[in-house]
């Protein structure tokens, strides 16, 4: 499906949550980084700028020519976006003696206007910026204003061109989510044809032509993404599509055997290798969670390597990348770019020679999982937690050993039952146990002992960028301490994480 919607990106944090906002409202777009975007896109129907930790003012900063989108398309600056049009358009931007970051109130408008139409009075905007507008182009109406500043957002005169210096992409904008669908739909008349039934359809069709009557190997992890990328290239190739589910050891309790049995009910071509002792090889003695983490995927790739080459003339790897991961490898220097391991096969090496095919790779989080509702995925895959792709390894602080992840597995099996027990595990992102690598004492019947402490963690999340810990009840916590420390054998201590994402990750390694 061709996007009707171009985002620019400069580097903004915001800038994913303005494709999410879009693509709520059933119109595909795509993300471009500023240096390096396309002109030439059929179908378009609208360009939005994004925001940017950079300052128009710098002599720097970015300011591709976009001549061959404004006037002809309409356009939509944010923040950056808006300044940037500004200062090209004969407007002044400066320091602002106010700099406003945080909540607004939008103290006029014009109501009239087709981007503002719809919002309340003193409707609240989100500002996160530095530098203001001070002088509007030549040529523009100014169209909304603070209390703190003049040029909230302003119009062009005679062309469909805007620039808004709050970002309505972020849930503090209380209605920017009507700003943005009065752009895309009411302005840009895109079409809202971008649904997961559509998704399927077009996908399916490139498949079948692209890969053809090739054979496939995918890795499957049991995940989310990886099951629906699955399921998509069953739908389109049939058995010529060869799963490949590796145990690392790693996973949670039992979790080999239930998952490779809910493939198999799915239709899956699926072969489940037991590579526990092999992992744990790699392991032995390593503590550092990068060395981890590399260690982890080595065997990975030697262990697919080795059952792939069972499959003869197989010619493409499938693999379950998301939009997000593309985002990032090509994003500008900026918040929005992140540098991490993946634990994907995306760093299979040379000597493997397949051709990629990644059938989920221009689908957010949120939307795989539409997909997946819409091509039957079971219930316990599709609503899952994210699990980190290393697995129980950088949920146990330290060396790995078999007895630690039995024991975590035994600790992470009563804390996420009890949280679908309780009715609380859809309201939860992710969930899990960490063992640290610390001893407490304690006292057990009359007998005093030195064990093993835990921390249990749980957030709340949209799309895992950002996250807060969850609420849970004290009952709830009481009662699963109090069965940790009862039934697992080596555990004396819980403790709950209650850190946010920033300043803490979701994962402690």
């Amino acid at each position: 499906m061709k996007p009707q919607i171009l985002i620019i990106d400069f580097g903004s944090q915001y800038t994913q949550l303005i494709a999410r906002r879009v693509r709520e409202l059933h119109v595909f777009c795509e993300i471009h980084p500023y240096n390096k975007f396309p002109t030439d896109m059929e179908n378009l129907k609208g360009v939005i700028l994004s925001g940017s930790p950079c300052s128009v003012r710098d002599t720097d900063s970015p300011n591709p020519d976009i001549s061959v989108f404004k006037g002809k398309v309409p356009l939509l600056g944010v923040c950056y976006g808006a300044q940037l049009l500004a200062q090209n358009n004969s407007g002044k931007v400066e320091a602002s003696n106010t700099r406003e970051y945080g909540r607004a109130k939008l103290s006029h408008f014009d109501t009239s206007d087709q981007l503002l139409k719809g919002l309340s009075a003193n409707s609240q905007v989100w500002m996160s910026h530095g530098d203001t507008i001070t002088q509007a182009p030549k040529d523009a109406d100014i169209i909304a204003s603070t209390e703190s500043v003049k040029v909230a957002a302003y119009k062009l005169k005679n062309e469909w061109t805007y620039g808004i210096q709050f970002h309505p992409e972020v849930t503090h904008s209380l209605e920017g989510k009507t700003i943005i669908q009065n752009f895309v739909s009411h302005i840009c008349h895109a079409v809202p044809n971008w649904t997961p039934a559509s998704f399927v359809e077009t996908t399916v069709n490139e498949i079948q032509k692209k890969v053809g009557n090739d054979k496939v190997v995918l890795g499957l992890s049991g995940g989310v993404d990886s099951s629906v990328a699955a399921l998509l290239l069953h739908k389109a190739i049939g058995k010529n599509l060869y799963c490949i589910f590796v145990d690392n050891g790693l996973l949670r309790k039992d979790e080999f055997e239930s998952v490779l049995h809910s493939y198999k009910n799915l239709g899956l071509n699926v072969v489940g290798v037991d590579a526990k002792e092999l992992f744990y090889q790699a392991l032995d003695n390593l503590t550092d969670p990068e060395l981890k983490r590399k260690a982890i995927g080595k065997v990975f790739i030697d262990v697919f390597d080795t059952e792939s080459h069972k499959i003869v003339d197989v010619k493409w790897l499938a693999q379950g990348t998301i939009y997000p991961d593309v985002i990032e490898s090509v994003s500008v220097k900026g918040p929005s770019a992140t540098i991490k391991s993946h634990h994907n096969v995306g760093g299979l090496p040379d000597y493997m020679k397949l051709q990629i095919v990644e059938p989920l790779r221009m689908l957010f989080k949120d939307e795989v999982r539409l997909v997946g509702k819409e091509l039957k995925l079971d219930d316990t895959i599709l609503n899952r937690h994210p699990f980190p792709g290393p697995g129980l390894a950088i949920r146990i602080l330290g060396n790995i050993t078999a007895q630690k992840v039995k024991t975590l597995q035994e600790v992470d099996a009563i804390f996420i039952q009890g949280l679908k027990n309780s009715g609380l595990y859809s309201q939860v992102w992710q969930a899990g146990a960490i063992l640290l690598p610390v001893q407490s004492v304690g006292v057990m019947g009359d007998e005093r002992t030195y064990e093993n402490a835990v921390a249990l963690r749980a957030v709340t999340s949209t799309d895992g960028m950002t996250a807060d810990w969850a609420h849970l009840p004290y009952d709830f916590l009481a009662d699963i301490s109090n069965e940790i420390i009862n039934k697992v054998r080596g555990v004396n201590r819980v403790v709950y994480d209650i850190s946010s994402k920033p300043p803490a990750t979701i994962e402690w390694e």
